[in-house]
Parts: C-alpha cells; structure tokens; sequence
C-alpha cells in the first residue's frame, strides 16, 4: 500500500509552528559576485518525502542488524557530542523514512548515520522504517536531567509545536516525528544541529534559529517528560 505524499505547500503553511525535522533540504553555494554576474543562488531542491513503496518489516529486521549495536541498547551513549542514542521503538515509519533519507543526502550530519544510510536503497529504507516502526513497547518517558521548572516552560514555549508534534509531542501525521519519551540529550543535540546548520531543514531551520539555549533545554525537557517512544532491545 503506497503512503500518502505531503503536499509541499502545506509544509509552508506550516512555517509559523514549530514543526519536526521531517523534510530536508540542500543548497547550492552562492556564486562568487561580479559585475555581469551578481550574487545568487540556485533554488534548494524539493523537501524529502516518505517512500511510495510497501515496506517489508522482516525484510528490515535483517538489515537492521547493523543498527542494534546503538539503537537496541537501551541508555547507548553516542560518544562525541556525548547524547543518548535515540529511541526509535513507537517512531513513525514515515518519519524514519525521511530520516534515512536525510542522511544519505548529508543535509542531517552524523558520519555513522551517513555511512550507513549512504549504503541503502529507497525499498531499503521503507524495510527498515517498517521494521521499527512496527516494534511493541510500553510507552515510557526519556532520560532527563532537567528541574519540574524547565519541564513547565518548555511545556509553554511547545505551544508553536502543536501543529506538527501534537500537544503532548505525538505527532498528528506520520511524516512527523513523536517527540514524546524522546531522550533529553538527544533532542537537545538535535535542536543545537538546526540552529548551527549541521541539520538543514525548510521548516525547522528558520524556526530554531532565533532559540537561546535555555529555551532548546526547555523545550527538550517538556517532551521528553512524555511518555509515549520505548525502546527497540
């Protein structure tokens, strides 16, 4: 069964509300200015959309084998920037979909992720999105180290989440992410790649740009209190 397309326009729609890093875009350098020539630049190319193939969830639990040694250890640490490794368990087959895509682009920076996602083919991707998309688990918050206090702010502050990421961080369509239960360390590493431009997103990028970082703390704390992801061991 073919999953439905996101129709590019309603990603612009939804710039003014802080949206999951489901789309990823490149850009071309800018031309050296001249006199005949000035400065431009080309336009980015069209945002990554969920595979239109049937994913093979058996299929993906093989080719997933590589992963387990990160993402089936719960608690794994990712060692420099040190974050945890993210829960996929309960994570949206769309939404890895486009992940796995980002990476083997390189508009998502993670040399591991490129490398491994530089190997796989389109049915590739949607085996394994199948495969941990389709994971049972107990929903369960993230590691967090954050006070009540951040919690509550970034409960406020996800206010601009709501449209893509729900009110409690379960995303209201599956090319988003569910950011609830997620690790605090790893959303925080994410949040800090949108604002530095090691992740590069239309809808995410111009968003987070503008984010001190106690309010990325905040905003990782609030959904990561949430429980809903679980761990894929």
């Amino acid at each position: 069964m073919f999953r439905s397309r996101v129709v590019v326009t309603a990603l612009v729609a939804l710039v003014p509300a802080l949206s999951g890093p489901a789309q990823s875009v490149a850009q071309e350098p800018a031309l050296t200015p001249t006199a005949a020539a000035p400065a431009r630049t080309t336009p980015p190319p069209p945002p990554l959309m969920p595979i239109a193939l049937a994913g093979d969830a058996e299929r993906g639990a093989v080719l997933a084998q590589t992963c387990e040694g990160c993402h089936g250890i719960p608690g794994a640490f990712n060692a420099s920037p040190a974050y945890h490794v993210p829960k996929l368990g309960g994570q949206n087959a769309d939404y890895i979909e486009v992940a796995l895509q980002g990476y083997r682009r390189g508009t998502r920076g993670h040399a591991t992720m490129q490398a491994q996602a530089s190997s796989l083919t389109d049915q590739d991707i949607a085996d394994v999105a199948a495969h941990f998309a389709g994971i049972a688990g107990d929903p369960d918050p993230g590691r967090l180290s954050a006070s009540a206090a951040q919690i509550e702010a970034g409960r406020a502050k996800a206010a601009t989440c709501v449209a893509c990421h729900g009110a409690e961080g379960v995303a209201g369509a599956p090319q988003w992410p569910n950011l609830a239960g997620q690790h605090e360390s790893y959303l925080i590493q994410a949040l800090e790649q949108y604002k530095s431009g090691k992740r590069v997103d239309m809808v995410m990028s111009p968003l987070i740009a503008p984010l001190d970082e106690a309010s990325l703390e905040e905003l990782a704390a609030f959904f990561s209190a949430q429980a809903h992801l679980h761990n894929t061991d």
